[in-house]
């Protein structure tokens, strides 16, 4: 059996990709005008966001491969992304908000159809079905939420066939890991020109009242359905949404240098004392931050406050990471695949990992290897290669760009890369 971990509502990335900034129209100069001082160079892409986006998508990668719990506390992907998808909102409302909202919804919208096709149909294949889930109309009905995501997309919570016992029971679980991001970044998305008003006009209480509000459900009885997930959503990672509008707003700029620096470590602090506190079944063992809602909004405030004052704002890569140009590049413009499809390859690693059981040699020399989560991991990155291969386009025809099947930076004539 797979040691796989089956959390829904931990997982975290949908990455949505920067747009490409429009130019600016700079005033005429009068003939007596004494000549414009150099401006730094602005616009461009933000290497730093880059990176920070690339490492969240391999965490989240090896998350959920091997479920170490202090992955969360070392690097919390799903606040990193969040902050870094409300800077990209931020910047991109300088435009009407209702073209804003429209490309992001076309960006995420297809991929999401596309995977939706496969993984319905395959679902179906192996004996799901609206029976299965016991209310007909229902599930008819939820079959809307494949098309706009308000609520998560369903997919067979039931016990499935495997394929003949190809897969695990649980397989559709595994698969749906993601969907939750995608329901709540849409909210973001819908929220944002309401929350960027707010921002500018009362910063201080808009970028604390999602942690606020999520300290507040940590005292009333636990919820659940649809809205309550959606709520908790909000109130977990609307702090770091927030936080990243306020980078691209310069508001954090205008914070004295060492307030960030002090306030971040002792938010951490709580968060983590937060998390310690809360009971678990096995006292020895370590609690897992996404289990922990009021934990993770905490402990990602201050992660997030601390990685967004240190940002140097790259323009060009610094030397040692100019050899990670190619492969951070692919990352960013591949992310909602990579996030959508990384979990079908973890699934399907574990059967191509038990035929290396039915080799006597393997069995009797590598059982020290097989018995660990290296292997599935090992197929799964190249599995992830080929998912990315075969359905990254999509990405490229929802930002209305010319399709590519590996978009791996050109090189250009006077210059080593170039995204």
């Amino acid at each position: 059996m797979s040691s796989f971990p089956q959390h829904i509502e931990t997982m975290q990335l949908r990455v949505p990709l920067p747009r490409q900034p429009e130019p600016q129209l700079e005033p005429e100069l009068l003939a007596t005008d004494p000549p414009p001082a150099p401006k730094p160079r602005s616009g461009g892409r933000d290497r730093y966001l880059d990176l920070l986006r690339a490492l969240a998508l391999l965490r989240v990668v090896i998350y959920h491969n091997f479920g170490w719990a202090w992955l969360p506390l070392v690097f919390p992907s799903m606040g990193v992304m969040f902050a870094l998808a409300g800077s990209l909102m931020a910047r991109s409302l300088s435009r009407p908000a209702l073209t804003v909202i429209r490309g992001r919804l076309r960006r995420l919208l297809p991929p999401l159809w596309l995977f939706g096709i496969i993984t319905i149909g395959l679902s179906l294949l192996d004996g799901w079905g609206p029976n299965a889930e016991g209310h007909p109309n229902w599930w008819w009905g939820k079959l809307a939420f494949w098309i706009l995501p308000l609520s998560t997309p369903p997919f067979a919570e039931v016990s499935l066939s495997g394929f003949g016992g190809l897969l695990e029971h649980g397989w559709a679980v595994q698969v749906g890991v993601p969907l939750w991001y995608l329901r709540a970044y849409l909210w973001y998305v819908l929220l944002s020109p309401l929350m960027l008003k707010a921002l500018r006009r009362f910063p201080v209480v808009t970028i604390f009242t999602p942690l606020a509000l999520a300290l507040c459900s940590g005292f009333l009885p636990e919820g659940g359905g649809r809205i309550w997930e959606t709520f908790s959503d909000f109130t977990t990672f609307g702090s770091c949404w927030v936080l990243g509008m306020a980078h691209q707003e310069g508001l954090l700029r205008k914070l004295p240098q060492y307030v960030a620096p002090s306030i971040a470590p002792l938010v951490m602090l709580a968060g983590y004392w937060w998390l310690t506190s809360r009971p678990v079944l096995d006292p020895t063992a370590v609690g897992d931050l996404e289990n922990v809602p009021i934990a993770q909004a905490v402990w990602s405030f201050g992660f997030v406050l601390l990685l967004l004052h240190l940002s140097p704002s790259w323009q060009d890569w610094p030397g040692p990471l100019q050899r990670w140009n190619g492969l951070i590049s692919l990352l960013n413009a591949r992310a909602v695949s990579v996030y959508l499809w990384h979990t079908l390859a973890l699934v399907i690693s574990i059967p191509i990992i038990d035929l290396a059981w039915r080799s006597d040699w393997a069995a009797d020399h590598l059982a020290w290897l097989l018995r660990t989560r290296y292997p599935p991991l090992l197929v799964a990155l190249p599995l992830i290669a080929l998912f990315v291969l075969a359905f990254g386009w999509i990405e490229d025809l929802a930002a209305g760009r010319p399709p590519r099947l590996f978009p791996w930076p050109r090189r250009i004539k006077g210059r080593r890369r170039a995204a």
